[in-house]
């Protein structure tokens, strides 16, 4: 009896590497090569650069520490405040003045002098308005958000097609309604970048305003790790602050992705 030929299923081969990714690993490995090497050489003072042994000590002393958890919770929430003020004021201006020609002339001008303004000059004017506590650094979080949110709201309404407004408009539908139906799903992608935008610079300028006044929240700390020269807590904390930034980042973008894919 003739044996029936059997087919072999190989196991699947392991996708190569990009030369793009390939490049990024290297640059990432350089880096960690060149931070040792510097640190072990002796040619700056003693722990300016400390190795990175050094550095994961005391990353594990800070992520085991309740103490930076409660403080991350507070420049968690005072960055989350300022987004979501910010944010929402600057989506509903930008709208406002992508939709009005008369209002964008008169008043977008402004919004690009102001915009590349160091927010922090305000500060002393958000402690004397909002006080010394959280107020003040949400207050400046907001300022700092606004701008990038409401210039790439107002330059996302004028790319809509105009034939959608004029069928949103032709239904009746009201100015929620073209909002929310029309506007908003219209102009996701520049939205998500100003929200992007605008989450990078509110969290730049509520750590700023900690760093300057403040007796809690992760800029405290770092100005605290700072003025008692422990340097290697200074830059775990940086390293952490730095991850959590880019998974905000990542998380803003994921969720614009799945609103694309859903439509």
């Amino acid at each position: 009896m003739a044996e029936t030929g059997r087919l072999t299923h190989a196991a699947p081969a392991a996708p190569a590497l990009s030369p793009v990714t390939l490049l990024r690993i290297a640059i990432i490995v350089t880096v960690l090569v060149g931070w040792e090497l510097l640190s072990r050489s002796g040619w700056l003072y003693r722990d300016v650069v400390p190795s990175w042994i050094a550095i994961g000590h005391a990353l594990f002393d800070l992520l085991t520490s309740g103490e930076y958890y409660f403080n991350l919770a507070v420049t968690a929430g005072e960055i989350g405040a300022a987004l979501a003020i910010g944010g929402l004021s600057g989506m509903a201006i930008g709208i406002l003045l992508g939709a009005n020609r008369f209002l964008s002339k008169a008043f977008e001008h402004f919004l690009y002098y102001l915009g590349p303004t160091p927010k922090i000059i305000f500060f002393p004017i958000m402690i004397m308005w909002f006080g010394v506590g959280p107020g003040s650094k949400i207050a400046l979080g907001t300022l700092s958000c606004f701008f990038p949110v409401a210039l790439s709201a107002a330059a996302g309404m004028r790319q809509i097609d105009k034939v959608i407004i004029k069928v949103g408009k032709s239904f009746r539908a009201s100015t929620m309604q073209m909002v929310w139906k029309i506007y908003l799903p219209a102009m996701r992608h520049p939205i998500i970048n100003g929200v992007r935008l605008g989450l990078g610079v509110a969290l730049i300028g509520t750590l700023l305003a900690e760093t300057k006044l403040s007796n809690k929240g992760i800029g405290f700390l770092i100005i605290q790790a700072y003025s008692i020269f422990d340097m290697p807590r200074m830059y775990a904390m940086l390293i952490v602050l730095f991850v959590l930034a880019i998974g905000a980042n990542a998380l803003v973008g994921r969720l614009g992705g799945l609103h694309t894919i859903r439509r």
